[in-house]
């Protein structure tokens, strides 16, 4: 029998990168302080994302992104690309940021599940946008990261709610199927429009 759920104690998590905060920023910032194609930045950018999202200290993440470009950075360049990296995850989708607005009007509890480095969680944290959240958990946090069903069993202890009470947006459809799979009641982010029907049909949002 399906655990019984209402909107009085329902919570809605978001994702960060492509959800909450648009994909396409960083690369080209990153691009242009290295003086680099973004074509060339891209490969090693994203092939050693995953230990870092899982922890691994940045200047070890940005030394791994410079043997693969063939140039040293140092950890000035991991401070300095820290920086542009963050900054450029840490800009608010305008669909988003009025899905959070609204919701926040209705007093609606909101939360974070994302993978992302310990650098980013300390941004997003300290991001203007972020006081709407009661909760915001981050792969760097817990170890674990998506579609690890692990983090989603550890997420229900940070965010102190039953699986069937949490509504949830991730733009990669095997994180979506992994909190099915748990019991979160999870959609695909395709935008602020789709979103804002299926808080409607949740009983969440009006209008």
């Amino acid at each position: 029998m399906e655990p019984s759920r209402s909107a009085a104690t329902s919570m809605v998590v978001w994702d960060l990168g492509g959800v909450l905060a648009p994909s396409g920023r960083a690369l080209p910032a990153l691009a242009a302080a290295l003086d680099l194609p973004e074509d060339d930045l891209a490969g090693p950018y994203w092939n050693h994302r995953d230990p870092y999202d899982l922890g691994e200290p940045s200047e070890a993440y940005w030394a791994r992104v410079g043997r693969d470009l063939g140039r040293p950075l140092d950890r000035g360049w991991a401070e300095r690309l820290d920086r542009v990296d963050t900054g450029a995850w840490t800009v608010l989708a305008d669909d988003a940021g009025e899905l959070l607005g609204r919701l926040a009007g209705r007093g609606t509890p909101q939360g974070v599940l994302s993978n992302a480095p310990a650098s980013l969680a300390t941004a997003v944290r300290g991001a203007s946008w972020s006081g709407v959240f009661e909760t915001l958990v981050f792969s760097a946090d817990l170890g674990v990261m998506k579609p690890d069903p692990r983090v989603y069993r550890a997420a229900d202890d940070r965010f102190g709610r039953r699986p069937a009470d949490i509504v949830f947006f991730d733009d990669r459809p095997e994180n979506v199927e992994a909190a099915r799979a748990h019991g979160w009641r999870a959609h695909v982010w395709t935008g602020g429009e789709s979103a804002a029907g299926v808080l409607a049909d949740e009983g969440l949002l009006t209008g």
